[in-house]
């Protein structure tokens, strides 16, 4: 897969599916990678010109020592538009891939055609929280914050059923670089977007697992009262990564939405 000069690192991508279609590029969450998609390529490549990438920090993409911001990773997805040569894109992200989408939807409204946010927030406080995160992920690695990770990510009923995903997503926490799960960290504990958010003006889907314990339908409901005309969908018997926990129903929800379903 091929990598491309963005921002001054090196950032990691992968092209597929229906190259006549309108594209659709995805953004990864925190401590996982591009792969986090695979569930939705069957439906998704038929349909759409997916672009996927590893967010700065993850993946094979490069990990540049300190903090990053929001604008940062937003400019990076911009970066990575303007090489691909795509003026307008639909945009599915999340978790901190959905705060890219936020931040991409108000800085850059012509580049986004229908944004979709997924088990994301626009404010993520306490700030201690975060500072907890990253210093144990750098006095211990990533193997210090994984089991944690992985339980408020899936439900326990997912976490006993389906071993082979969780242990697929257990090896992107394990393999992502501290360098970049503390510099996405820094970007995610300085943001805040509830009220910038207002000026959103493209048709915008919110999508949340029920039982998300981080990015919670309580947080969800406030993009919502934020975002004029938007849609909330809450996926039963999911939690943080709901594409993951409830993949039909999730690709269901973001196919109608973008009305090729």
């Amino acid at each position: 897969m091929p990598h491309a000069t963005i921002n001054g690192i090196q950032l990691h991508y992968k092209v597929s599916g229906n190259a006549d279609g309108p594209t659709l590029l995805l953004s990864n969450s925190l401590a996982s990678t591009l792969n986090m998609w695979d569930p939705q390529m069957p439906a998704f490549e038929k349909r759409f010109r997916v672009v996927r990438y590893d967010s700065r920090g993850h993946g094979q993409s490069e990990a540049p020592d300190g903090a990053y911001s929001i604008d940062t990773l937003t400019a990076d997805a911009v970066g990575l538009l303007d090489h691909l040569d795509i003026a307008k894109t639909h945009f599915c992200g999340l978790s901190k891939g959905g705060m890219v989408g936020q931040r991409l939807a108000t800085l850059h409204p012509g580049r986004v055609d229908r944004l979709i946010l997924c088990d994301t927030a626009s404010y993520m406080g306490p700030a201690e929280l975060w500072e907890g995160r990253i210093q144990l992920a750098e006095d211990k690695g990533m193997a210090g914050v994984v089991d944690a990770t992985i339980e408020r990510w899936f439900t326990e009923s997912f976490r006993v059923n389906d071993p082979t995903a969780v242990a697929t997503v257990r090896a992107m926490i394990l393999g992502t670089p501290v360098a970049g799960f503390a510099g996405c960290c820094r970007a995610i504990q300085a943001m805040d977007q509830r009220e910038s958010i207002r000026s959103i003006a493209a048709p915008t889907l919110i999508i949340v697992g029920a039982d998300d314990p981080s990015t919670t339908p309580d947080k969800a409901r406030e993009i919502q009262e934020q975002i004029r005309g938007s849609k909330l969908v809450v996926l039963p018997e999911a939690a943080h990564l709901s594409n993951i926990e409830q993949p039909e129903k999730f690709d269901q929800a973001v196919l109608h939405f973008l009305g090729v379903n």
